[in-house]
């Protein structure tokens, strides 16, 4: 299977744009990495939209959420990107997650949840502690609400313990991240077009 799959970076950081963003960067590798393998990369930096605080797809007028669900579901894949904030992922991530909250009512036209066939790459930044909790967090949460995450897709940096050192001042990407992001970009891509020829099943199927 060869069909070029579709890939949306969701960057959580708290910047907005045009500030540089670790995140990004980071997410970036992974990017890069899925556009090696034929996919057709889109980034979105979440917090220059205004997603309202709620649990509905739409909160009403000024919410910029619905736009921004419309391509998370023309994706093949999803990487969900955020920095570590005493040792949590970003509130922005955490609104994504409450938005994505209004999924698990929503059916596609065979009855199956909407997020289903999907797949997501949990990847988190930081110059702290806190990327192994948080992927765990995320990978719970993107699976509740209809997701798969492959084997060995999450993908991190932390800094050197109480440093201060960001991922974009570094001069050398680690070999390591660099090798994982890869990992991830394939095992991800992998599941996702066995996904597109083998869908999940409907509840009555």
């Amino acid at each position: 299977m060869t069909e070029q799959l579709t890939v949306l970076v969701l960057n959580c950081t708290l910047k907005p744009a045009p500030a540089e963003s670790s995140t990004g960067a980071l997410a970036g590798l992974v990017a890069g990495a899925l556009d090696d393998l034929g996919c057709t990369v889109d980034t979105v930096r979440v917090v220059d939209h205004s997603v309202q605080a709620g649990v509905e797809r739409d909160m009403g007028p000024g919410d910029g959420w619905s736009g921004l669900l419309r391509r998370v579901l023309e994706a093949d894949i999803v990487v969900f990107a955020t920095p570590t904030w005493v040792g949590q992922h970003s509130s922005v991530a955490q609104r994504v997650i409450e938005r994505l909250d209004a999924e698990l009512s929503q059916t596609d036209e065979r009855g199956r949840p909407s997020l289903y066939d999907r797949v997501a790459i949990p990847v988190v930044v930081g110059n702290e502690d806190g990327a192994h909790h948080i992927i765990g967090i995320l990978a719970q949460t993107l699976g509740d609400v209809g997701f798969t995450v492959a084997a060995q897709t999450g993908v991190y940096w932390n800094g050197e313990a109480m440093g201060k050192t960001d991922f974009i001042a570094l001069e050398t990407v680690p070999d390591i991240v660099r090798s994982t992001a890869q990992t991830a970009a394939i095992n991800a891509a992998h599941v996702a077009r066995l996904l597109r020829g083998h869908p999940y099943p409907a509840p009555t199927e």
